[in-house]
């Protein structure tokens, strides 16, 4: 008999609103589609306990935790300290999402860069891997990824990978790790899946950022862990591999990467 083919959602947020009411049909949904695994992220610290609750809730859920940089001028700056104590939760399994984005809040950028560094120490020190939100802002990601990484290594996922083809090889040069989003699935993507077809397919992940950027043939519909599958049947097609052989590929990776959210 044929194993069943099963992948990782690497990135969502179950706790939104969005899904409020409908979660255990939503990770039944994505059990069925053959997604094994969810990371359910959170962007605030205050909301920490509630997405903490849901990965208890839920065996195929893990959770990370941290301060999303379009949030990081208007929250406190989280310390090492801090990060590291959540860090002890055993289905906790990674930090951030963290990072840049200078398209919304550009203005705030010096107290994202701190927060991003900050974020780094504590997954320099708990061996977890860091979660990087990256937008409009490739070269001083890639300038502080690689100032820090020459200070220690630690882990990374470069997380909903749109970025550009300098930021893609800084990060791979580092031994980081593109997480493809259903924005890889979209018509319009091409230069994007070329980016991705470049890349070694050993550092490749899966997710959706569920709510948002469902992919085709869900496109503009509020996204959800199941619909993991059509991006990896896209991926598949980037590399030209089968899609069993894909994806279990992406879940080796998931796997040495996030080594603690074994099942």
């Amino acid at each position: 008999m044929t194993a069943p083919v099963t992948i990782t959602d690497s990135h969502c947020h179950l706790d939104f609103d969005s899904f409020e009411g409908e979660r255990d049909e939503i990770v039944a949904r994505a059990v069925k589609a053959g997604v094994r695994r969810m990371v359910t992220i959170c962007t605030r610290l205050a909301n920490e306990p509630r997405v903490r609750a849901i990965a208890e809730a839920y065996d195929p859920v893990f959770y990370a935790a941290g301060t999303h940089p379009m949030s990081a001028a208007a929250e406190p700056l989280v310390t090492i300290d801090e990060l590291v104590a959540l860090a002890r939760h055993p289905k906790f399994v990674g930090i951030g999402e963290t990072g840049l984005d200078y398209h919304y809040t550009a203005e705030s950028a010096e107290v994202q860069q701190e927060s991003l560094r900050v974020h780094v120490a504590a997954a320099r020190e708990t061996g977890l891997p860091l979660i990087i939100h990256a937008r409009d802002a490739d070269a001083d990601i890639a300038r502080i990824l690689t100032e820090e990484h020459r200070n220690g290594a630690f882990g990374c996922v470069m997380h909903c990978f749109s970025s550009g083809r300098e930021l893609a090889r800084a990060a791979l040069d580092l031994g980081f790790y593109l997480s493809m989003s259903g924005i890889a699935a979209f018509p319009g993507s091409g230069e994007l899946r070329d980016i991705f077809r470049a890349a070694p397919v050993e550092r490749i992940l899966l997710e959706t950022d569920a709510p948002y950027l469902a992919p085709p043939p869900h496109r503009g519909k509020r996204n959800e862990p199941a619909y993991t599958v059509h991006t990896g049947q896209v991926g598949a097609e980037i590399f030209g591999m089968d899609w069993p052989d894909f994806a279990a590929r992406t879940e080796a990776n998931f796997e040495r990467l996030f080594t603690r959210a074994v099942m």
